[in-house]
């Protein structure tokens, strides 16, 4: 019998196919809970996801969560911390999780340190002003790390939440 690892990273790799695809699942790729929202209570989504065409054209990598300057920023779901420090004169954290996921939370002040194993619900940082276009909004991101023939992606992290139930379509007639 698998591990409970062995399942969550077979569940975290059906939901990067999917998510790479397009493909409309036919179970919950994910365990219920794996992950969940990186502020609480619930944020209002100012911001959604707007892939490019191509990474070097213009989009939104991610979504901007409403928030307020000193607001505790949590975990999405269980992983590694790989990065807490400054891009571009923004604090970021990111977090590895199983599966080649990475999770991304800027403007963040953070409050754990790289290598550092963390779980979901974690208090990881605090959420800062500064955010352009925004105020003060969380900018969420997630990416498939890649591997193999796959190359590293920019994903849409409201994909983890499962924030509609799954309905399944009915077949059309040949």
């Amino acid at each position: 019998m698998p591990s409970n690892r062995a399942r969550r990273t077979a569940a975290l790799i059906g939901l990067v196919l999917v998510l790479l695809t397009g493909a409309e699942p036919v179970a919950t790729a994910v365990p219920a809970g794996a992950f969940g929202w990186p502020l609480q209570p619930r944020p209002i989504v100012l911001r959604r996801f707007d892939k490019p065409a191509q990474d070097w054209l213009p989009g939104h990598r991610g979504v901007d969560l409403a928030g307020v300057p000193g607001q505790a920023v949590l975990a999405a779901g269980d992983g590694i911390v790989v990065f807490a420090g400054t891009v571009a004169d923004k604090p970021v954290v990111s977090i590895d999780h199983p599966g080649g996921l990475r999770t991304t939370y800027e403007p963040v002040r953070a409050e754990v340190s790289v290598g550092r194993r963390v779980e979901r619900g974690a208090r990881i940082g605090t959420l800062e002003a500064g955010h352009e276009g925004c105020g003060t909004c969380l900018h969420w991101g997630l990416r498939s790390e890649g591997g193999g023939r796959r190359r590293r992606e920019y994903l849409d992290p409201l994909g983890l939440l499962h924030l509609a139930p799954l309905r399944l379509k009915p077949v059309a007639p040949p």
